[in-house]
């Protein structure tokens, strides 16, 4: 489980174009501190789990499906990527409950910069508008945010100078993809809702 309060900025250092997956092996000194073979850490959203590590790195395997339904498939080497640990038993809870499981990829589709924060406005896929509303919590590259305003295909979320300067959200530009999860808690009063609606004869 993570809070979606990104730890570090990493980069990738090498990609591995593998048959059905991709191997990656990306840099961040932070959250690779204290790390074991088959811990968890976000890359920019997506709960991906450490293979190997070592001198401020690790390497991690990316599945089709991942790919299928990330981002990550368009990172090279280079490539920005937020970074964040899992959270710990017993912390505070700084941004809202994130899984890691990315349920879509939405594209910027604007900024509008003003002085102290920017504006950013994002696509938004149809079958995710229904759990974005108004004053909800939203994670975006796995940083988590308040939706400010929320229309049937975009949204969207103003980013104060501390998100602009430690994540992605400050480097990427209209067209860009990025990596969606809506508020599971969302997903899950749905889902009781409509086994209720069936076994009540609705």
């Amino acid at each position: 489980m993570f809070t979606g309060i990104v730890e570090e900025l990493g980069e990738v250092v090498a990609v591995e174009q593998l048959e059905d997956a991709s191997r990656f092996r990306l840099r961040g000194p932070l959250v690779t501190e204290g790390a074991q073979h088959g811990d968890s850490i976000a890359v920019n959203g997506v709960c991906l789990t450490v293979v190997e590590f070592g001198d401020g790195e690790f390497t991690a395997d990316v599945m089709a499906e991942t790919l299928k339904r990330s981002s990550l498939g368009a990172l090279d080497v280079g490539s920005r990527v937020n970074l964040e640990r899992p959270m710990a038993v017993g912390g505070r809870l700084g941004g809202h409950i994130v899984q890691g499981h990315v349920d879509g990829t939405g594209t910027i589709l604007d900024r509008t910069p003003s002085e102290h924060w920017e504006l950013v406005k994002v696509g938004l896929p149809a079958h995710l508008s229904r759990y974005v509303v108004e004053k909800g919590s939203i994670t975006v590259d796995g940083v988590s945010l308040t939706v400010v305003e929320v229309a049937d295909d975009w949204f969207t979320i103003s980013l104060i100078p501390t998100t602009l300067d430690l994540t992605t959200l400050g480097i990427k530009r209209s067209g860009d993809p990025v990596n969606l999860e809506v508020d599971v808690i969302a997903k899950y009063v749905e889902r009781l809702l409509g086994t209720d609606a069936k076994e009540n004869g609705k």
